[in-house]
């Protein structure tokens, strides 16, 4: 008899994506044959890439790029990382201090599995992107998660942060702008981050910057290294081409920082997928050096995508939605229709089952705040066109409107 198949205890400790799930969700009422389903639980722009990237890997298929390509990245792509943080954040590395992955993803994983051991500490602001705390728990090490609220702008404030590092604290993981929130970090608000790191030299950063070219309403990128230049010698500065030159299938993520990191998380690289598409590595190089003039005309296209959907959601009744700074994320509350019962008879008293109601009754696919660690509230995508976007939002209103109009309150709602 056949040994039944047992996981190992690492992949035990790790749960499927939500955006993931709640995508699925929505593929199987498809299938089932409902039609007219619109999701917004995706961070995919849905742009084309760049003609000039796209011919970039063409010609590279032609003069028979087809080979291993190295594993941290080819030189021409580490190359041009290395003038991108200089061109565009004013940071100083050399192009071996920079690492080439399969998406900012392994750019992430390789840096926690290179560092992490059983009882280190990796500090979390929430809301979080889901892959943080699943990485962290995967190494065996625990995440601790710093509080922040729609109030604050849901970014971490430096008194909480100092609260939050212990002496078994290795790693302090900051994204801006923000996926799910929005949330953009400034000069001022990441000087006083800076000031808390300077005091805790054990505590390594990594910054998420993969929606920096994502910011409205004239703010301006800072990364923290930039700002604070003696924190560069214990800081992982990740980036992409995915989100800003609409390149997510290409997966190519990059980073840099010391070099002893580097070697060590080009280790764990080697070991594991070893170099990124070779292909996609030219076409990288093309983004990264060729024309930024598409940059700022699709940025005002998700500025107008963002000022709509804000201005509708907050038309539904129970919906408090703040104005995200940047990336193409709305993260609004839906503390006021919790309580109420859904039009399945179930009472709706989380936000996943406030979403899980409205994929089923309004056909709108979002993600629930929950999964991102903060609730009651839901995550929407923007990547979308602005009629889909409209509808969608529309739909919530109308959906929120008939939770209402019912009239039925339970205890959790009269006791809140």
């Amino acid at each position: 008899m056949a040994t039944s198949f047992t996981r190992s205890n690492a992949l035990a400790r790790v749960k499927p994506p939500a955006t993931i799930a709640i995508s699925q969700r929505a593929r199987d009422l498809k299938a089932a044959g409902r039609t007219g389903i619109i999701s917004l639980s995706v961070g995919e722009p849905d742009f084309d890439t760049p003609e000039h990237v796209k011919e970039a890997a063409q010609a590279a298929m032609g003069r028979g790029e087809s080979k291993y390509p190295p594993i941290a990245g080819i030189p021409a792509l580490r190359e041009a990382v290395a003038e991108k943080f200089r061109r565009d954040n004013g940071l100083t590395y050399k192009p071996a201090e920079t690492i080439v992955s399969n998406g900012g993803k392994q750019i992430i994983a390789n840096a926690l599995l290179a560092t992490l051991n059983p009882g280190d500490e990796v500090a979390i602001p929430s809301p979080y992107y889901v892959l943080y705390p699943e990485l962290v728990q995967f190494c065996g090490a625990t995440s601790v998660f710093i509080p922040s609220t729609i109030r604050n702008e849901f970014k971490v404030q430096p008194e909480d942060l100092e609260r939050a590092l212990t002496r078994r604290t290795r790693w302090l993981i900051l994204n801006s702008p923000s996926n799910p929130s929005g949330a953009v970090y400034s000069k001022e608000d990441l000087r006083g981050i800076a000031d808390v790191l300077l005091k805790h030299p054990h505590v390594w950063i990594l910054t998420d910057d993969i929606y920096e070219h994502l910011l409205y309403d004239n703010r301006q990128f800072w990364t923290l290294a930039q700002v604070e230049s003696a924190l560069a010698g214990r800081t992982l500065t990740m980036n992409g081409v995915s989100k800003a030159y609409a390149m997510t299938g290409w997966r190519i993520g990059y980073g840099a920082g010391p070099l002893d990191l580097i070697k060590a998380m080009e280790l764990v690289q080697s070991q594991m997928t070893g170099g990124a598409s070779i292909v996609a590595q030219w076409a990288a190089v093309a983004a990264l050096n060729g024309p930024q003039d598409e940059l700022p005309r699709r940025r005002e296209i998700f500025r107008q995508r963002r000022d709509r959907v804000v201005d509708l959601l907050n038309q539904a009744p129970g919906v408090e939605c703040p104005t995200p700074g940047g990336a193409f994320y709305a993260f609004p509350s839906c503390a006021g229709v919790i309580g109420t019962r859904g039009f399945s008879g179930e009472l709706i008293s989380t936000d996943e089952a406030f979403v899980t109601e409205l994929l089923d009754h309004a056909s709108v696919g979002v993600v629930h705040g929950s999964a991102f660690g903060v609730g009651p509230n839901f995550r929407v995508s923007y990547a979308a066109s602005i009629e889909s976007l409209t509808e969608a939002c529309r739909r919530i209103i109308s959906f929120c409107q008939r939770l209402q109009d019912t009239g039925v309150e339970t205890s959790v709602r009269r006791t809140s």
